[in-house]
Order: structure tokens, then C-alpha cells, then sequence
């Protein structure tokens, strides 16, 4: 009787330690699954933006530019940009009310006066938020505009490169954030001792979130 107990214990210790280990295990997988699904919409977003351009670069581009030169301030612009981009993002008009509060990925907050706050945000029909950022630089060399997205909208985590991604919006195209950096500093920013916001390019040529 003795051990037939034995072996009933041993058997209960050896089911706790499998369902502990199965604890530890799945979270890990599951949030893998879902950083996988957002870069993945990620690409897919990037590469509509690239075919819009291509689009536009092809058969509008000079009316598209003297549009620009013809807005007369920052809104103006914005209005012409969201008229652009809006049927590719499927977005509608309303502004995003400012209960919203994104995060880089370090989990520093972000300020008014960082180049990644944007005060104008939009929704797209599927839930995604977009944010406009007009760049007013002489400089011809200097992005346009500079567009975040939220690929799963309000919903957490709202961090940059978890599911915060963005682009800078040129006269001749688009680039993903971080394209500048060199490889060591891109996977520095993209991972946690960073903003995050590397990580719109990173993923874009192939590195991975678990690398």
C-alpha cells in the first residue's frame, strides 16, 4: 500500500512540474504568435504604401506636387496627403479623440516635442490608427510627412515595434523608420533598450523580434 502511495505521489509531482512548465511555455508562444501576425500586417501596410507611390509617382506626381506647393499651411497639406492615402489605409476622417497614449518600446513615454508624437490621428474602418505628422523643412532632401500606424488600434500593448510602426513620406516615396541606421544600432533600437522605432525597418528586411 505504501508504494502504491508512493507511485500516486509521483505521479501527481510529475503532472504539477508538466503543467508548471506548460505555464512558463505557452505565454512565451502565444505572444510570439501575436508579434508574428503584426508584422506581418505590417509588410502588408508598407507594401500598399510603396504600390500607392509607385501609383502616383507614375501617373499623378506633378499635380500631386503643385497641390502641395499650393496648400497654404500645414492642415491644408495633411488634407491633401489623408485624400491620398485614405482609400489604400481604407481610413475614414475622424480624427482620433486624445485618449491615446503609445509608448516606446524601452517604456519611456513619448513627449509633445518628440519627432514621434503625433497630434493628428485617424481610424481606419478596421480599427488601425494612423497619425499625420506635416514636416516643414526647406530642405528638399527632408521627409514630407512622417505617418505612424497602430496595426490592432487601442488595443495594447501600443508600443513602438510591438504594434507601432512608421514611415517617412518623401517626394519621391516612402521609407520605413530606422532605414538610416546602421545594422548594430537597428537592432539596438529594436529590441528593449530602445525606442522601437528601428524596428519599422528592421522587420521590413527580415530580422526577426525574437533575434
Amino acid at each position: 500500500m505504501a508504494k502504491r502511495g508512493l507511485l500516486k505521489f509521483e505521479y501527481a509531482v510529475t503532472i504539477v512540474v508538466v503543467f508548471a512548465v506548460l505555464l512558463l511555455i505557452i505565454p512565451v508562444d502565444i505572444e510570439s504568435t501575436v508579434q508574428a501576425n503584426f508584422i506581418s500586417r505590417w509588410n502588408d501596410k508598407y507594401q500598399k504604401l510603396e504600390y500607392m507611390f509607385d501609383v502616383i509617382d507614375t501617373h499623378e506626381s506633378d499635380e500631386i506636387l503643385k497641390s502641395f506647393k499650393r496648400a497654404k499651411n500645414a492642415e491644408e497639406r495633411e488634407a491633401i496627403l489623408l485624400n491620398l492615402i485614405q482609400p489604400y489605409l481604407r481610413l475614414t476622417k475622424t480624427k482620433l479623440p486624445r485618449r491615446y497614449n503609445p509608448k516606446f518600446m524601452n517604456g519611456e513615454r513619448i513627449s509633445l516635442t518628440d519627432r514621434y508624437y503625433f497630434e493628428d490621428m485617424y481610424v481606419s474602418d478596421n480599427g488601425m490608427i494612423v497619425g499625420i505628422k506635416d514636416i516643414d523643412s526647406p530642405d528638399e532632401r527632408a521627409p514630407k510627412f512622417r505617418i505612424m500606424m497602430d496595426i490592432n488600434g487601442k488595443l495594447p500593448p501600443n508600443i513602438w515595434g510591438k504594434d507601432i510602426f512608421g514611415v517617412n513620406i518623401f517626394s519621391n516615396g516612402v521609407e520605413a523608420f530606422g532605414s538610416n541606421l546602421p545594422m548594430e544600432k537597428l537592432k539596438l533600437d529594436c529590441s528593449e533598450l530602445g525606442t522601437g522605432v528601428g524596428c519599422s525597418y528592421y522587420y521590413k528586411i527580415g530580422g526577426g523580434f525574437d533575434d
